[in-house]
């Protein structure tokens, strides 16, 4: 959610904010804004609505001058979406102005005490205490003053702060949310992620929680709450701009969908050595453990359930997967002989990192799954897997999810053969399937050229259920959240044999079901589960395996995967739903990449 940028350099200040800011529209937002310092004043322009808006605006504003600057896009959380309460907000007097990602959970309260001492506010936001604290504080030290205001704001916060007595200077201050350095030659940055400035360097400092820094042209200087400097190593990113770019497609989710042979080939071939798999980062001994729970949000929660299908069938270890907003407010019982699995593309997820503490806090080891290097998940957690999936822009996930359960795929069998439940030769033959995976999901993207067609037909439907068993349920809740999240069609995913409990009275006619049915062991039932919705004048569209003849006669439409070992089908399955959502949307003429209302990076409750 949110992107805040700055940069200190002798470039167009204006051009090199706006940049970042359009590169950052895939985080979610609903305004934005830009300030920039020049000499001993500060000049804003910001906007409810698009950043191409911010960039008219900007354009007609000659007072944006200057060395050094900040911006931010917002996504409400406390005030309604107006050119008022974006960001960057300003001080009174005009001294200071910031940017802010986060929430300040004692806002309110600092808001009323200021208010009381006569300081004004025009904003309904929580981020203008902050402004308001730093100019009402201030003594002409503002490191000092930052630290102090720091110390009295609770919640998350990434800040980034201009001042007037500064000239050519940021200020930044983080505490649990992202933020990054971009270290330049005469040139340096911050921003809430690093594709704002991916085309400017790749030289990145990580901050931690409770640092600062004081940053300019041709300085970092990074600090502590008592001042004291810190010497941090820098990291080069391996990635290339162009991953962060369309590349002639349309949007970022279609090439991300493409891109997915390629993201799980990064994430499977490394870790194969010798035709066995193999987890450095993971110096543990799985016997000590007598569960796994997996906790994590949304699609990451959904690959967590692919993976406890799996770990329970061939490690016979119990396995429980538990939604991270909940988890930390049911007095989960465990201890140190569970092992908690945290999955989270971003690394940044508020409530998985909530849940990572609680798990910490009751002595469980965690492995976390996370995509960011150096993002606060990976850092919390006692081992950290990364999914090398590369940059992900649009807001609804693909290769981060399919990459995510290939990972729990691994870890599975690399855990049933530590745990001494498949013998050498099993594991080499389950290795070789994993190993297959990226050929087999080119494969699915090649079987399934007639979805497009499929949309058309479809896209007009008020509201879709998807049905499955097993493993094929699994599937069917990333499937439902794809739909749904992108096309804004209502979308629910239901266990097939429960639709006689209650699911099958909204069956009416016209009504389309998506029916994976992809588990070949439970494929007379979810059979005889079709027959039941079509005798009830339901449309039928089935994800079957490819030289499955029967599907034909009982569906009114096929998406196809090709046959493979059916304990790993999931990230076949996922694939054609990925496309039907992407059709579906881009029919109902949906903003793909950024769907109303969501963020890319949940850092907040």
């Amino acid at each position: 959610m949110c992107g805040i940028i700055g940069f200190s350099g002798t470039a167009d200040t204006k051009d090199v904010i706006l940049g970042g800011l359009k590169r950052l529209e895939y985080r979610g937002y609903d305004s934005a804004g830009i300030a920039i310092l020049n000499n001993d004043k500060i000049n804003m322009v910001k906007t409810s609505g698009k950043v191409d808006q911010l960039i008219e605006l900007a354009k007609k504003n000659d007072s944006l001058t200057g060395s050094c600057g900040i911006g931010h896009t917002r996504w409400a959380t406390h005030g309604v979406p107006s050119d008022v309460n974006a960001h960057p907000h300003m001080s009174s007097d005009g001294k200071f102005a910031i940017v802010h990602n986060g929430i300040i959970e004692n806002y309110i309260e600092i808001k009323n005490e200021l208010t009381r001492k006569g300081v004004k506010f025009l904003s309904d936001t929580d981020t203008e205490v902050i402004v308001q604290l730093l100019d009402y504080y201030y003594d002409g030290d503002l490191k000092k003053t930052l630290v102090k205001v720091s110390s009295m704001i609770e919640g998350s916060y990434a800040l980034g702060v201009l001042c007037t007595d500064f000239p050519n200077t940021i200020y930044v201050a983080k505490v649990s949310s992202p933020l990054l350095i971009g270290v330049g030659v005469g040139e340096n940055y911050f921003a809430s992620d690093i594709t704002a400035f991916i085309n400017k360097t790749k030289n990145v400092i990580d901050l931690d929680d409770g640092e600062f820094a004081e940053i300019t042209a041709n300085k970092v200087f990074i600090f502590d709450s008592k001042l004291k400097e810190i010497k941090k190593q820098e990291r080069k990113v391996t990635w290339d701009v162009t991953a962060a770019e369309k590349s002639g497609y349309e949007h970022f989710m279609l090439k991300e969908i493409m891109e997915q042979p390629a993201s799980l080939k990064a994430t499977i071939e490394p870790r194969i050595k010798d035709n066995k798999i193999s987890f450095e980062e993971l110096n543990i001994d799985i016997k000590k453990y007598d569960r796994i729970l997996i906790t994590a949000c949304g699609s990451a929660y959904y690959a967590g359930c692919v993976g406890r299908d799996i770990i329970e069938k061939v490690c016979n270890i119990p396995v429980y997967t538990e939604v991270a907003s909940e988890f930390r407010y049911r007095n989960p019982i465990i201890d140190e002989k569970t092992l908690v699995i945290a999955i989270s593309q971003s690394g940044e997820t508020a409530d998985t990192i909530a849940a990572i503490k609680e798990a910490k806090s009751k002595s469980s080891d965690v492995v976390a799954i996370v995509n960011v290097v150096g993002s606060a998940i990976a850092k919390l957690a006692d081992y950290t897997i990364y999914t090398w999936a590369g940059p992900e822009i649009a807001v609804a996930t693909t290769k981060g999810y399919t990459t995510q359960v290939a990972i729990l795929y691994m870890f599975a069998i690399w855990a049933a053969h530590k745990l001494e439940k498949i013998n050498d030769d099993t594991f080499a033959s389950l290795t070789k399937d994993i190993k297959s995976l990226p050929e087999r999901a080119q494969r699915t993207l090649d079987l399934n050229t007639r979805v497009k067609k499929l949309a058309d037909k479809y896209y007009e439907k008020k509201s879709v259920f998807f049905i499955g068993r097993y493993l094929d349920y699994a599937v069917c809740l990333e499937g439902s959240l794809k739909l749904k999240e992108i096309s804004y069609i209502h979308s629910e995913a239901y266990p097939a044999g429960e639709l006689k409990h209650g699911t099958i009275a909204l069956i009416e006619k016209g009504r389309l079901v998506v029916a994976v049915c992809c588990y070949e062991p439970l494929l007379d039932k979810i059979i005889s589960n079709i027959q039941q919705v079509k005798a009830r004048g339901a449309q039928v569209l089935a994800l079957a395996v490819e030289g499955n003849k029967k599907i034909f006669t009982e569906s009114d439409d096929v998406l196809l995967v090709p046959k493979t070992n059916e304990l790993f089908m999931a990230v076949m399955e996922i694939i054609p739903l990925q496309l039907f959502a992407y059709y579906v949307a881009k029919k109902n003429g949906c903003d793909i990449d950024k769907p109303k209302n969501l963020a890319k990076s949940v850092t907040v409750e």
